[in-house]
């Protein structure tokens, strides 16, 4: 049942064109109010899901409801939803004021009304006293308020925005992210965005859902899926990752390179194979005595705040730092981490199993009885 939060909710949606899948079996809720990002891929379903929404396609299998009631069958003009496109279709032959009141123009409301709405709608994107200028005198930025104007001029109750900040150059696009959560906010209405920008999505949203080939991988806030990624696909397309395979030798204690190390995961069975992640800006150079990894420096790249060093362990994997110290290529360093920096994958593990055993240990800390694993250099200190 849909509670009253709930403003949007998917039950098995699936898409098919021919025999294409393009979405399969997808079940979701939106709530009122929140920033959505819908974050993956070219071709993994995201804009397939906004063109659901919207009404201009119809599932092949499942149901969509709005405020609880089913609109598969409804049309597109009459869903509470307005979408700002890519490309921002806006019509140059109107003015400024004249593309945002269209939509006001064809419900045929009153001028006086009209002018208000609208330049209340400019008051909001900061764009007062740009009621006159035409279309093509506007740059990419202000293009994109214009249209985003146009959109909650006519009150949806929910915004949905298609790739709409990827024509801009890359300064623009970060003011333009913060403009659009800002926006958000004050507005207090749903939006829902979709990006390949795994950036954008970490700085803009409330909630991320990551999707690859039709497929929901994992939904959460940005700091629970780069945080805690379910798989290999979310872990490397949120941030950069280091993935090696190990093995969980008991509650709170991993193999991985031929070590054995404290962590703070358990709830899976003894000695069984998983992936391990760390985040490369959770690996501190340190000297080859104290580290408990020793990488063999293959290159190096400074990136502006940080170096970027890459290397390889006795056992042959690669590992990648982000680190404000330089190292020398051809030399060997040592890499510290915490148990709380490393992050254990199981093979094959749904979204609900996931969370039901996060759920299950959730404030559970490692016991105290387990002696701390000193093997390969594992802290002491």
């Amino acid at each position: 049942m849909t509670d009253n939060k709930t403003i949007i909710r998917f039950e098995n949606v699936t898409k098919k064109y021919d025999n294409d899948t393009v979405l399969n079996g997808v079940s979701f809720e939106i709530e009122r109010g929140k920033f959505y990002t819908l974050l993956g891929p070219s071709g993994c379903g995201k804009t397939t899901i906004l063109r659901l929404i919207a009404g201009f396609i119809e599932p092949s299998e499942g149901t969509i409801s709005f405020n609880g009631k089913i609109i598969n069958d409804v049309p597109a003009d009459k869903r509470q939803v307005n979408t700002v496109f890519q490309d921002y279709a806006l019509f140059p032959h109107l003015n400024v004021f004249e593309n945002i009141a269209f939509g006001l123009r064809i419900k045929k409301m009153k001028n006086a009304a009209i002018a208000e709405k609208v330049m209340e709608a400019l008051r909001f994107v900061n764009l007062n006293g740009y009621e006159n200028r035409e279309i093509s005198e506007m740059s990419g930025g202000q293009r994109q308020r214009v249209a985003i104007a146009r959109a909650i001029v006519n009150e949806p109750e929910i915004l949905l925005l298609d790739e709409p900040l990827s024509a801009l150059d890359l300064k623009l696009r970060t003011e333009m992210q913060y403009e659009l959560r800002e926006l958000q906010r004050r507005l207090g209405i749903t939006f829902i965005f979709v990006t390949h920008d795994q950036e954008e999505a970490l700085a803009m949203s409330d909630e991320i859902f990551v999707l690859n080939q039709g497929e929901i991988q994992q939904s959460g806030t940005p700091t629970d899926i780069y945080d805690e990624p379910i798989n290999r696909f979310v872990a490397d397309f949120i941030g950069e990752s280091n993935i090696v395979p190990g093995r969980m030798i008991q509650d709170f204690q991993a193999e991985f390179a031929g070590k054995r190390f404290e962590c703070v995961d358990q709830g899976f069975s003894p000695n069984e194979p998983v992936e391990i992640m760390i985040r490369p800006e959770d690996l501190e150079i340190t000297s080859t005595e104290l580290g408990d990894l020793l990488i063999k420096v293959d290159s190096q790249l400074f990136r502006g705040v940080h170096y970027e060093i890459s290397g390889y362990d006795e056992a042959g994997n690669e590992w990648l730092v982000h680190s404000t110290k330089k190292a020398i290529v051809g030399e060997s360093i040592g890499l510290r981490f915490d148990p709380e920096a490393i992050h254990v994958m199981r093979f094959g593990e749904t979204e609900e199993e996931f969370d039901r055993r996060l759920e299950a240990y959730a404030g559970h800390e490692p016991d105290s009885s387990v002696p701390t694993p000193t093997v390969g250099g594992a802290r002491n200190d």
